[in-house]
Formats: C-alpha cells, sequence, structure tokens
C-alpha cells in the first residue's frame, strides 16, 4: 500500500505543479513564466518526488513509465494495474484542486474546450498549441516517451551512479516539454492528459486516446531499446 500512495502523492504533485504552473503563472503579461518556466515546472515535480518517495515505489508517477519499465524488465506485472489506478486517481484529485483554485478568482473563470492549451489539457490539430496534425502530435509523444525510458533505465542502472538518477530524470522531462508544448502541450503520461481532459470536456475527451496510446506505446519501445540493445550484462553474464 505504500507504493501505491508513494505513486499517488508523486502524480499528484506531478499534475498539480506542472498544471498548475501553466494555469496561475504561465500567462501573466510581462511576468508570466511561459514555456520555459512550464517546462522546469514539470521537471522539478518529477526531481523532488524522485527523492521524495522514489525510494519507495520506484517513482514511476505515469502509467506510460511503469509499461516501459515492465518492458524493461524493472517492474514486476502484478503491481501494473494498482499502480495506474493510484496515478490516475492522484492525478484526477490534483485536476480537481486545480480547477477548484483557478475558479477561486475574483474574475469568473471559464474552460474554452475550443481553445488550445484549455486547463492545460493535450490536444492535436485544433486543439493543438501551434496546430500540429494527430500524425504529428503521435509521432512526437511517441518518441519522447521511448527516450525518457531509455533515460531512466539508463540513470537507474546497477552500472550507472544512482545518487543523480532523480536530477537526469527531471532535467530529460524539463527538455522534453521544451521541444513538445508547442506541438501537444506535452503529455507523455496518459494520467496527466486524463485529469486535465476530463475537466476540460469536448473535444479534448474524444482525444485522449493518443495520449494513451502513443505514451505507453513509446514507452515500451523504449524500454525494450534499452533491455535488449543497450544494457550491459554484469561479470557473470546475467542483465539487470
Amino acid at each position: 500500500m505504500k507504493k501505491y500512495l508513494a505513486e499517488f502523492f508523486g502524480t499528484f504533485w506531478l499534475v498539480f505543479g506542472g498544471c498548475g504552473s501553466a494555469l496561475f503563472a504561465a500567462g501573466i503579461p510581462d511576468l508570466g513564466i511561459g514555456y520555459l518556466g512550464v517546462a522546469l515546472a514539470f521537471g522539478l515535480t518529477v526531481l523532488t518526488m524522485a527523492y521524495a518517495v522514489g525510494h519507495i515505489s520506484g517513482g514511476h508517477f505515469n502509467p506510460a513509465v511503469s509499461f516501459g519499465l515492465l518492458a524493461g524488465g524493472r517492474f514486476p506485472g502484478k503491481d501494473l494495474l494498482p499502480y495506474i489506478i493510484a496515478q490516475v486517481a492522484g492525478a484526477v484529485i490534483a485536476g480537481g484542486i486545480l480547477y477548484l483554485i483557478v475558479t477561486g478568482n475574483s474574475t469568473p473563470f471559464v474552460i474554452d474546450n475550443h481553445k488550445a492549451g484549455a486547463f492545460a489539457a493535450n490536444g492535436y490539430g485544433e486543439l493543438s498549441p501551434h496546430g500540429y496534425t494527430m500524425g504529428a502530435a503521435f509521432l512526437a509523444e511517441f518518441l519522447l516517451t521511448a527516450f525518457f525510458l531509455i533515460i531512466i533505465l539508463g540513470a537507474t542502472d546497477k552500472f550507472a551512479n544512482g545518487k543523480f538518477a532523480g536530477i537526469a530524470i527531471g532535467l530529460a522531462l524539463t527538455l522534453i516539454h521544451l521541444i513538445s508544448i508547442p506541438i501537444t502541450n506535452t503529455s507523455v503520461n496518459p494520467a496527466r492528459s486524463t485529469s486535465q481532459a476530463i475537466f476540460a470536456g469536448g473535444g479534448y475527451l474524444s482525444q485522449l486516446w493518443l495520449f494513451w496510446v502513443a505514451p505507453i506505446a513509446g514507452g515500451i519501445v523504449g524500454g525494450l531499446i534499452y533491455r535488449m540493445l543497450l544494457q550491459q550484462p554484469d561479470t557473470t553474464g546475467s542483465t539487470k
């Protein structure tokens, strides 16, 4: 149960910190943090929680990461569904609290689900921040998640310096956001996409499938690439 709670709180913090920065701080004229600030916020949420609870659950905070670690031989299949439930629950509750806060402003807040990036949700086509197609969005989400898993598996390998794994993973997520916020508003995380799509509604719900399929497929491929092509065997000839 402690593992599942760690995943719940870690994913909650990722959504609350990352999406919260996009909702509250990104668009303030002259003072807003912009794309760079939002990218850093997402990276910092993973970095901080990796050190806070990563030793308890492994610090996935993302269904695509759980699938990728399973494919990479680092995660038992029996924990996959409970992890995903905990991750989605944490994300949705964070999204609900963000909604309560953002609608508590003296200026009325209305979610325009015909507008790209509404409630920090992910989208493609007319819901892409800069009009990228479904195919472009799928390719970006797939490729970036695959590389995210390669970085995670490499940084946490027994031959790597594990003390710095959280930093490498957090910076990787920052870079991923710097690349793809203009394309899809950056998912690489089905739980994060689900939480925002539920509250944004409209076309964001009908497009949600892509932000489950592409990251999970990318995570699995990244996990397999590291396990089969990059993982270094130990001195006995076995691999970890």
